[in-house]
């Protein structure tokens, strides 16, 4: 967004430092533009912010159509920092090793404390953030994905414009038969925040999760999903605005258009549930 120089001049620089054959490296100014960067780093001055999903296929395009010029794209967030210099080797090995292995998440550290938030673990057991393990969804500022995976299913959803987007693509990456891992090994250090700290939080977070169900899954489980997820929002007693805000995002997740409906097979259902993480919460 253009507002954190320093941090991103600091995540560049520790993106240059990686073992290996160099990274190459595109910026996308979001509606923002680019502040100094090094030599050989490309930008992108988008006019207007596409939110994060539509800032990020524009960063995808970069590599040619699709990303297609590389093999694999790493998306970092600008205030991240990539903790250690084999980050970049460990992603090229695990991909080598994997042809099922479609994204990798990386584990997101605080830099000051090294705590992991238990949100930043994307699986329900999430009391252990140094057990990798395969997973059924990923992070959104601190991955790496195999671009086949984008020429599969298709980029992130730009509608979405904030939250539920990594959910979206990994459940259609994971209905073609892709697999997913968290890696805990891998690690992008990055300020302890909440994301509530936006103020389009929970509308967002609301109206996406409805269009999320409204796109991938079977008609069954559609009001089941939305069914524990609005018990679960109750149940963690939000504030009377939230909560207000909350409902609106719902109601505007049922009367707006979603995109394209593409439901999950069963036996994909299946497979979430083995790893353990059903598509109904």
């Amino acid at each position: 967004m253009g507002n954190r120089p320093a941090e991103l001049r600091a995540l560049l620089d520790s993106v240059a430092t990686q073992d290996g054959a160099p990274v190459e490296v595109v910026v996308v100014g979001n509606g923002s533009p680019v502040p100094d960067v090094p030599a050989g780093v490309r930008t992108v001055e988008l006019p207007e912010n596409l939110g994060i999903p539509g800032g990020r296929n524009v960063g995808i395009e970069a590599f040619g159509p699709g990303g297609t010029d590389v093999d694999i794209l790493l998306f970092l967030d600008d205030d991240g920092l990539l903790a250690r210099p084999d980050t970049a080797e460990l992603c090229r090995e695990a991909f080598a090793a994997d042809p099922e292995l479609g994204i990798i998440s990386f584990r997101i550290a605080d830099p000051d404390t090294g705590e992991t938030q238990r949100r930043h673990v994307p699986r329900l057991r999430a009391s252990d953030p140094m057990r990798s393990s395969r997973v059924t969804t990923f992070l959104g500022g601190a991955n790496a994905v195999r671009t086949k995976v984008f020429a599969e299913v298709g980029g992130l959803p730009d509608e979405f414009f904030y939250a539920h987007e990594e959910t979206d693509l990994a459940w259609r990456a994971l209905n073609a038969g892709w697999m997913i891992d968290y890696r805990s090994d891998m690690v992008l250090y990055h300020p302890t925040t909440a994301p509530s700290r936006h103020a389009v939080y929970h509308r967002m977070v609301a109206r996406n999760r409805v269009w999320l169900a409204r796109r991938n899954l079977p008609l069954l489980l559609v009001p089941v999903y939305l069914g524990v997820w609005m018990l679960l929002t109750l149940l963690r007693r939000p504030s009377r605005a939230a909560l207000k805000a909350w409902f609106g995002g719902f109601r505007e997740g049922w009367t707006t258009r979603c995109g394209p409906r593409r439901p999950m097979k069963w036996r994909t259902v299946w497979r979430l549930t083995r790893l353990g993480r059903p598509p109904v919460i």
